[in-house]
C-alpha cells in the first residue's frame, strides 16, 4: 500500500485526528487502498509525519462510520465496499438534496437566484479554463447556497454528514465531471428562476445520481472491485 504524502503538513491542532480520518477516507474512496488491506498504525503515522495516537483515534472514528474494521490481535483493515454501497450513498444524498432544493425553490429570493447565477458563471469560466479544482469549489458554493436557502438546517446537516463519504477534491479528478456540473447546474438554475420547486428538486436528484455514476465508473477503472466478488457483495 503506497500512502501519498499530504500536499501540506498535518499541523498539531485539536482536530488532527479528524484530518487524518479525512485523508484515510480519501484513500479508500479513491481506490488507493482496497477492501481487506491492513492499515498499519506505525506506517500511517510515519507517512503523515505524526504520532500514532491521532492515527489510532482516526481509525476508531472510521470504524464507527463503517470504513474500516478491527481484527482482534491483527489491526485495522479496510471494510468491504461494493458498488451498491456507493450507489446507496448517492441515493441518500440525491434524496436529501432534492428535498432541500425543492424547499429552497419555494422560498428563494431574487437576490439568491442572482447570487447562484454569479456562482454558476464563475463555475463555467473555471471549466472553460481547464481548472477542475475551481469548478469543484464553485460547485460547493452553488450547492451550499441552495441548501442554506431551504431554511432547513438539520436536513442540510444530514446531507453534509452523508456527503463526507465523498472527499472534497475527488470530483475534480473525474474527467467528465466538470461538464456534468455545468450542464446540470444550468438546469437546476432554470427551474429555480421559473419558480418550479418540484422540477428543481427532480433536476437536483438527477444531478447527484449522475455524479455517483461517474464515481462508480472511476472506481471500476481503479480496479476497486473484482467482478465475481462485487457480484457476491451486491
Amino acid at each position: 500500500m503506497a500512502i501519498p504524502r499530504p500536499r501540506t503538513g498535518l499541523g498539531l491542532r485539536p482536530q488532527l485526528s479528524d484530518e487524518v480520518a479525512t485523508r484515510i477516507r480519501e484513500l479508500i474512496m479513491e481506490g488507493r487502498v482496497r477492501p481487506g488491506e491492513f492499515l498499519r498504525l506505525e506506517r500511517l503515522a510515519a507517512e503523515f509525519g505524526i504520532s500514532v495516537t491521532p492515527v489510532r483515534e482516526a481509525l476508531q472514528s472510521l470504524r464507527s462510520e463503517g470504513f474500516v474494521q478491527l481484527e482482534p490481535r491483527r489491526g485495522f483493515i479496510v471494510a468491504p465496499l461494493s458498488k451498491r454501497d456507493v450507489t446507496d450513498l448517492f441515493w441518500v444524498q440525491a434524496t436529501i438534496a432534492a428535498e432541500l432544493t425543492e424547499r429552497a425553490a419555494a422560498r428563494v429570493t431574487t437576490d439568491t437566484v442572482r447570487e447562484l447565477a454569479a456562482i454558476q458563471r464563475s463555475l463555467e469560466q473555471a471549466a472553460a479554463a481547464g481548472r477542475p479544482d475551481l469548478v469543484e469549489e464553485r460547485n460547493h458554493d452553488f450547492h451550499r447556497k441552495i441548501n442554506q436557502a431551504a431554511g432547513s438546517p438539520k436536513l442540510a446537516w444530514s446531507l453534509a454528514s452523508v456527503g463526507r463519504y465523498v472527499p472534497r477534491g475527488l470530483y475534480a479528478r473525474l474527467p467528465d465531471w466538470p461538464a456534468l456540473a455545468v450542464h446540470d447546474h444550468q438546469r437546476v438554475l432554470a427551474e429555480l428562476r421559473r419558480d418550479a420547486p418540484a422540477a428543481a428538486g427532480a433536476r437536483m436528484r438527477t444531478h447527484i445520481m449522475r455524479a455517483g455514476e461517474l464515481l462508480v465508473a472511476h472506481l471500476e477503472r481503479q480496479g476497486m472491485w473484482r467482478p465475481e466478488l462485487d457480484e457476491v457483495a451486491d
